[in-house]
């Protein structure tokens, strides 16, 4: 795409049920899925290959006509994501998450948060919330969801997280909202990759000072060099989809 820029980072063990995709649909739209499915990896393994096989199938479908109304879409989408994780599981399986879709004609996003942690948008410094707006997919098969939409300007910033993020917890701590959105403030945006990278090793650090201080309060001393990468048991997913000026074509700069 000639604006958009998206990069899925993880870390830890992946014992839980994290899963991202996305499909590209035409030339200028983008449909992304971030899902929490509740299990160990192997409970949810087999529902998040379900979920790609939907997503791969019904989104070219719902996005493809190039006057459509995209927030019905996203709707329609949230719906039969939500049916195929019921069926996969074969009942009930809760999945909070966020579904959306980028117009890069138009630079806005619409979304639908299924009871998932807040996504937060950047915009010159500023930071938006982007709270639930309806219950975690899994639940209920005629649950609907009323999409929202938010504007991207060039420059801005969309970070979705998993709740594992959040609860990266050391000496009984927790990384929570603050930090991330402190981090997401802080962090460089040259690529949606660099942003969450600089995300996760916002955790990392939160994690080394507090064991350092935890080993100085109860040993005394230095404490010996951990490992700056050590997330914990969680599985710890940041998504980043940055906007940026169009790139110039070579014909247009000779």
């Amino acid at each position: 795409m000639q604006s958009a820029d998206l990069a899925a980072s993880y870390r830890a063990a992946r014992v839980g049920g994290d899963y991202f995709d996305f499909v590209q649909v035409g030339e200028h739209r983008l449909v992304f899925v971030l899902l929490d499915i509740a299990g160990k990896r192997e409970q949810a393994l087999h529902i998040a290959a379900s979920v790609q096989d939907e997503l791969r199938t019904v989104a070219p479908q719902l996005f493809e006509a190039a006057d459509l109304n995209e927030a019905d879409a996203v709707t329609d989408l949230v719906l039969a994501v939500n049916h195929a994780i019921l069926d996969a599981a074969g009942g009930v399986r809760c999945a909070p998450g966020i579904v959306g879709c980028y117009n890069e004609t138009m630079g806005i996003v619409s979304y639908i948060n299924a009871g998932s942690v807040p996504a937060l948008l950047r915009v010159n410094g500023d930071i938006t919330v982007l709270e639930a707006s309806g219950l975690p997919l899994g639940l209920f098969s005629h649950a609907t969801h009323d999409a929202q939409i938010c504007v991207l300007p060039e420059g801005a910033a969309l970070l979705l997280t998993s709740r594992g993020l959040l609860e990266v917890k050391v000496g009984g701590e927790e990384y929570g909202m603050e930090r991330l959105t402190n981090s997401l403030r802080k962090a460089g945006d040259a690529t949606a990759r660099d942003l969450c990278a600089d995300v996760l090793r916002s955790v990392s650090d939160f994690i080394e000072q507090n064991k350092r201080r935890g080993f100085l309060r109860f040993a005394g001393g230095s404490p010996k060099n951990g490992d700056p990468d050590s997330l914990g048991e969680n599985d710890v997913t940041a998504v980043a989809l940055l906007r940026r000026a169009a790139r110039t074509s070579a014909t247009t700069a000779r």
